[in-house]
């Protein structure tokens, strides 16, 4: 089924919703909010996404107002054939392969050539994992109800359409903070924190109302290489190795966060320390998210030098965002960092 995106036969239009209509977003806390009135649920590793259906057409919407359905074909026509002919629901869009969620499986689908999409989509299916309605099974915006009767209103749907759990799921949620401590301290996998809501508020559209919380930890990472800075000979950023199975270094991630009066005295170090090849096993440049014209441009070390790193999530045997240097290691051997130190 193909969908629609014209502004007079948008889904989001029948409803006096734009298509751009922002998800509730949420500020970072460095711990979970206490006391009566909170909502706990996990924050999922996935593409954040905004279905709307009314009738036969659906849409799907990134978080930057973007559509999805052209990239996840057996989502729009999983939403288009469900026993419900009107709704608006916020989620997360999540693809799981080998038993746990992949961001890169997510990162495949947005791809310029249709086959390959259609292709990825039989072998990797998406799944929805919903956490909030906007707009009831009956068309009746909902947006201004808290928090309990949109959850309400959410399981409702979810029991009526009998939809299989491994295509549409509603995100757990409790108001047990301990439980939410678990959820927490168990993140870094398929989750990425904790997000908390105020079970009496509305949905407030493109507002940072909501509370999120990362579990943040440390490795000890082998600094395998480096990249200078645009149009600098100052050193921009460190490539962090961990050893795999086989005793090679693989390319795990990079730290920027590097004091600018370090720099000069740090990129003469380095620079004194060039040699290749740097990384034995997965090295920069190759497919990941990270990918950009610069991505093949930088300089390999000797494996001497260790930091410490603060980071929040592995996603595919790499840290997902760019992470926090810490300190360096002059005691700790560089054979010792290895994939062991996270749990891998």
């Amino acid at each position: 089924m193909a969908e629609s995106n014209a502004p007079d036969q948008s889904p989001a239009a029948s409803y006096g919703l734009s298509i751009e209509t922002e998800p509730m977003e949420a500020k970072l806390a460095k711990a979970l909010p206490s006391g009566e009135g909170w909502q706990y649920e996990p924050k999922w590793d996935g593409f954040r996404c905004i279905a709307f259906k009314n009738g036969s057409s659906v849409d799907l919407r990134a978080k930057s107002g973007k559509p999805l359905g052209r990239y996840f074909p057996e989502m729009v026509a999983l939403l288009a054939e469900l026993p419900a002919p009107d709704f608006v629901i916020d989620g997360e869009l999540v693809i799981e392969v080998a038993g746990n969620l992949s961001f890169d499986a997510l990162q495949m689908r947005l791809h310029p050539a249709e086959s390959r999409i259609r292709k990825l989509s039989r072998e990797t299916p998406s799944r929805l994992i919903a956490f909030d309605m906007l707009v009831d099974t009956d068309g009746t915006q909902i947006l201004e109800r808290n928090l309990v009767y949109r959850r309400a209103r959410l399981e409702y749907f979810r029991d009526m359409i009998h939809a299989d759990p491994m295509q549409f799921a509603i995100s757990p949620a409790t108001r047990n903070l301990r439980e939410a401590e678990t959820w927490l301290s168990g993140s870094g996998g398929d989750t990425d924190g904790v997000v908390c809501k105020r079970i009496d508020e509305p949905y407030r559209s493109g507002e940072r109302a909501m509370t999120k919380v990362k579990r943040l930890r440390t490795a000890d990472c082998v600094v395998g290489g480096f990249r200078y800075e645009s149009d600098s000979k100052m050193v921009g950023s460190l490539l962090l190795g961990l050893y795999n199975d086989h005793g090679q270094l693989d390319h795990v991630g990079f730290t920027s966060s590097i004091a600018d009066t370090e720099k000069p005295d740090l990129t003469a170090r380095l620079e004194a320390l060039r040699e290749g090849p740097g990384f034995t096993g997965k090295a920069p440049g190759g497919p990941s998210r990270w990918t950009t014209d610069r991505s093949s441009d930088w300089e390999p070390l000797r494996r001497e030098l260790v930091v410490e790193v603060q980071f929040d999530q592995i996603t595919g045997r790499r840290f997902r965002h760019g992470t926090k240097l810490l300190r360096w290691r002059p005691d700790k051997k560089p054979s010792q960092c290895d994939f062991w130190q996270i749990g891998l």
